[in-house]
């Protein structure tokens, strides 16, 4: 048997690669939109690493659609100048799952920039008090996390803050079985094995917004490292 967490972590490994090479492709630049961007990510990924398959939507999304959870389906806009942006992909890779996130600013704009950082920072917090409390619950690490986004005068914009992963496909995510996720419902230990007997893996994600700039920030990758 592999090595999960090893495995994940080569997974997670080729996705940041991927993410420095569209930094350094200037993929994300002003005049495209969220689709265009979506498709040039998508195209580099399959030249780069070879990656045809995602365990989830890919999703790119601008400006006020910042603000908006994953299972939202907003319309398509377009990146302007001064503005802000984040990708959200769950690659798959040699049957190992990913899922990672990150917020780009086009510009100097200081609210924004400061958004942007503090996803960053934030998930750094969080997954410390993760590592650090072995018995937390999902709710726990939620409550966390949003007292967290009010202590830096955000607002925590995702009913969840992260959720399983592993081999593709790994347990099915169901939305009504709340245990799957770090959401306030999951009243049971994360570090709690699988039916299986095996160590389950989380992805923890931080997503702040600010209603009233009508902008969020997003960062997420996998939790306990």
């Amino acid at each position: 048997m592999k090595d999960s967490l090893r495995e994940l972590q080569n997974a997670e490994e080729k996705a940041a690669h991927l993410f420095e090479e569209i930094q350094k492709r200037n993929i994300i630049t002003a005049g495209k939109t969220e689709k265009q961007i979506n498709t040039e990510v998508f195209l580099l990924a399959d030249k780069l690493l070879g990656i045809k398959k995602y365990w989830h939507k890919r999703i790119v999304r601008a400006g006020e659609n910042t603000l908006l959870p994953y299972d939202e389906n907003p319309q398509d806009l377009l990146l302007k100048n001064d503005d802000i942006l984040f990708i959200d992909f769950g690659p798959i890779l040699e049957e190992w799952e990913a899922d990672y996130g990150r917020t780009f600013v086009i510009g100097n704009d200081p609210r924004k920039n400061q958004i942007a950082a503090d996803s960053e920072k934030l998930w750094h917090d969080a997954n410390q008090y993760f590592k650090s409390n072995p018995s937390i619950t999902g709710a726990n690490l939620y409550a966390y996390c949003v007292k967290l986004a009010q202590k830096y005068n955000w607002q925590f914009g995702g009913p969840i803050a992260g959720h399983l992963i592993g081999h593709f496909p790994h347990e099915k995510l169901d939305g009504e079985l709340k245990t799957n996720y770090i959401h306030p419902e999951n009243h049971i230990p994360m570090n709690e094995k699988d039916s299986s007997g095996n160590k389950r893996h989380w992805i923890l994600e931080i997503h702040l917004v600010d209603k009233e700039k009508k902008i969020g920030a997003f960062f997420e990758q996998l939790a306990g490292n």
